[in-house]
């Protein structure tokens, strides 16, 4: 299973989304990332917050939609508020959509402790809810009980 983590700028939340995702995922899933408008680059504090949580930082990169044009996702999950009311690819049409809002911590201003925490917990968050994603069974569910499930989980 293939799941896009989409944002605006693919820089910081999707980014810390694909790294937690694939740092817990079992043989058979697979995250990925993408960006609606795409800055080209992560944000150091992003890669400095999952190296000292432990998580491979390997392969990370700031990229657009289209990038995923010739091997669409399974599940599209949306982690800004921004992409979550875009317009997804067509290519992405036959995918299950969710948001799993997250506040962007980057956007923290404030001394560097604080923005270090604001970082930390948004990780601790997407932990959770990935988590809650893979506790889930698969084997059991159809497309909308899936669906269900993937939006209560945006409520952890």
């Amino acid at each position: 299973m293939r799941v896009l983590f989409m944002c605006t700028a693919n820089s910081c939340r999707s980014i810390l989304s694909e790294a937690m995702f694939n740092h817990l995922a079992p043989h058979g899933f697979e995250a990925v990332s993408s960006g609606s408008f795409p800055k080209g680059q992560v944000l150091p504090r992003s890669l400095t917050t999952l190296q000292h949580a432990g998580i491979s930082i390997e392969g990370l990169s700031s990229k657009g939609n289209d990038a995923f044009e010739r091997c669409p996702p399974d599940i599209v999950i949306t982690v800004c508020d921004n992409a979550a009311g875009e317009a997804c690819p067509v290519y992405f049409s036959p995918a299950l959509k969710t948001h799993w809002g997250l506040e962007d911590p980057s956007a923290v201003v404030a001394d560097e402790a604080s923005v270090d925490a604001a970082f930390r917990a948004t990780l601790a968050r997407i932990q959770s809810r990935c988590q809650a994603f893979f506790a889930l069974p698969f084997e059991n569910l159809d497309r909308e009980q899936l669906k269900n499930e993937l939006d209560r989980i945006a409520t952890l």
